[in-house]
């Protein structure tokens, strides 16, 4: 059964010497706005993180594959989801229902379609447009960063000409950073079908995101808060932003190198139906 209540969530996760995601156009530098020198680190990677850490922990379990990730494009799933409903598959135009079917499969079959939406128009199969309950905004540190080039050496050689190697890595010595999202009740309702044993595996996925994600490029990163906004009404009882800003993050010092060095305020009193609950 689809989720009743809508909710808002705030996330604060840190990176340590790492690059928590680099920018293709860049060099593969920290993500960063030039004017300002905020760092951020877009949806698209942290909702991969989200879809990598499920499919870790949910592997076999029915209505939890995922659907966005390496090892066989997409139309051929599109594919598959037509065959198992025993629809006409191949060139020709399909009937809205058949794409609706097609489309209602997905979501049941697909934590990711389910939970995030996905553009399924493509191919001769095709399963039509899902705009998922669950959004994130790119995350942003809450300080400027100060991304550096640290130069490292290979020391064995590709070739036999024993010369090693130089090479670099760019990294941020430190930073924080928040990102904002909301579950929408009606979105789940009315496509998806989004339920709440799906929203404590999302909660769950937040929380661990990191664990299952380690790699030399990006250095020590945790997950430090997060923070859920449940509403009593499936349309929210008050406005998102005024809830995201109840939580409050300061730095207390001018260079932040740990979580310690910013100041958490919390607004606990919550307007009528609705209840903060912090998960971490």
């Amino acid at each position: 059964m689809a989720i009743k209540n809508k909710y808002d969530f705030v996330l604060l996760f840190d990176v340590e010497n790492g690059n928590p995601n680099g920018d293709p156009d860049a060099g593969n530098a920290p993500r960063m706005d030039p004017e300002t020198g905020y760092g951020f680190v877009t949806d698209v990677c942290l909702k991969r993180k989200i879809r990598n850490y499920v499919a870790l922990a949910k592997e076999g379990e029915p209505g939890y594959n995922i659907l966005v990730k390496e090892g066989k494009a997409l139309n051929t799933r599109f594919t598959e989801a037509y065959q198992a409903l025993e629809l006409p598959t191949g060139k020709g135009k399909k009937t809205p229902e058949d794409i609706q079917k097609a489309r209602d499969y997905m979501c049941q079959n697909y934590f990711d379609v389910r939970t995030f939406g996905m553009v399924m128009s493509t191919g001769d199969n095709p399963c039509g447009i899902v705009r998922g309950p669950v959004q994130l905004t790119f995350a942003q540190s809450l300080s400027p960063i100060r991304p550096q080039d640290v130069t490292i050496t290979r020391q064995v050689d590709t070739k036999e000409d024993n010369n090693h190697t130089m090479g670099r890595k760019s990294i941020i010595p430190y930073a924080l950073y928040r990102a904002e999202g909301s579950v929408s009740a009606m979105q789940a309702q009315k496509i998806t079908g989004f339920s709440e044993e799906d929203a404590e595996v999302l909660w769950e996925a937040i929380l661990n995101m990191f664990e299952e994600d380690r790699s030399a490029a990006r250095g020590k990163m945790c997950l430090r808060k997060l923070y859920v906004f449940k509403h009593d009404h499936a349309m929210g009882n008050f406005p998102s932003h005024k809830l995201f800003d109840k939580i409050k993050v300061e730095a207390k010092t001018d260079i932040p190198r740990r979580f310690t060095d910013y100041a958490l305020e919390i607004d606990t009193e919550m307007p009528e139906g609705v209840t903060l609950e912090s998960k971490v």
